[in-house]
């Protein structure tokens, strides 16, 4: 069991950028661990994210618990600021 976290580091986006920066500021504010998935170097990794959200055009950043689908950033976001995170990550 265990978050993973899908992003991009290379982003022409400020505002993916700064999503990103956000949801792995918060997991490290909390502690909670993760496991950092770069789909600019990882194909298979961004066909995996995509083929579990069932969107070919999914962008990073999106969460799972393993293989379940939990949420992008917007989700994220609103479990941080209706203090559900934990919730949020099934954790």
């Amino acid at each position: 069991m265990g978050i993973k976290y899908y992003f991009s580091s290379v982003t022409g986006s400020l505002d993916m950028k700064k999503n990103q920066q956000r949801i792995e500021m918060i997991l490290d504010s909390k502690k909670i661990a993760y496991e950092k998935i770069d789909i600019a170097s990882n194909e298979e990794g961004k066909n995996k994210m995509r083929e579990l959200i069932g969107d070919e055009h999914a962008l990073p950043p999106q969460l799972f618990n393993d293989d379940t689908y939990l949420g992008d950033f917007a989700a994220f976001d609103n479990a941080v600021e209706g203090e559900s995170l934990e919730a949020f990550l099934k954790i």
